[in-house]
């Protein structure tokens, strides 16, 4: 699957605002990539992240995985070993509603990686969670299949991919 980096939100709200839901989560990017999209897959898990792991181990290449950690700034979800799966399974990205961990690490990675923030405390590992389900959180709903585009202005969902108009 091919990874668009050409297509900014800002285009995509001129020519398809109606057909968008637009994030208001102020997220700060930590992955080497700033641009990046893909279908969504989705976890949802708080202060632990053994789900995060295995989705990053199993979802298809060019998948953007969204993590819903419930907005906690108590423990980071995703660290370089997690970024480092991702990267050596070509995924889009990672957009976690929770935190980050060895931030100078994941800005080498070629994945764009969006957090609340990090947090050097690793997370629990019980396995808890719920894996593949729509999640809610900034105002979006994200549901398994649709399509997340992200860059430097911000993160837009829509219910399927789209062309840019010329």
């Amino acid at each position: 699957m091919m990874i668009e980096t050409d297509v900014k939100t800002a285009d995509l709200c001129d020519d398809f605002a109606e057909k968008l839901q637009v994030c208001y989560l102020d997220f700060k990017s930590y992955g080497g990539r700033q641009r990046f999209s893909g279908p969504i897959s989705t976890v949802k898990v708080f202060e632990d992240n053994v789900l995060v792991k295995r989705a990053l181990q199993t979802i298809p290449e060019g998948h953007v995985l969204i993590v819903d950690g419930g907005g906690s700034k108590r423990c980071a979800l995703l660290g370089d070993r997690l970024g480092e799966i991702a990267e050596e399974r070509k995924l889009s990205g990672i957009i976690i509603n929770g935190c980050v961990r060895d931030t100078a690490e994941l800005a080498e990675l070629n994945i764009g990686v969006l957090a609340l923030g990090s947090n050097p405390l690793k997370s629990i590992k019980r396995g808890e969670g719920e894996e593949n389900i729509p999640v809610a959180f900034g105002e979006v709903k994200w549901v398994p299949g649709q399509y997340v585009y992200a860059d430097e202005d911000g993160v837009v969902v829509a219910e399927a991919r789209l062309k840019k108009q010329s």
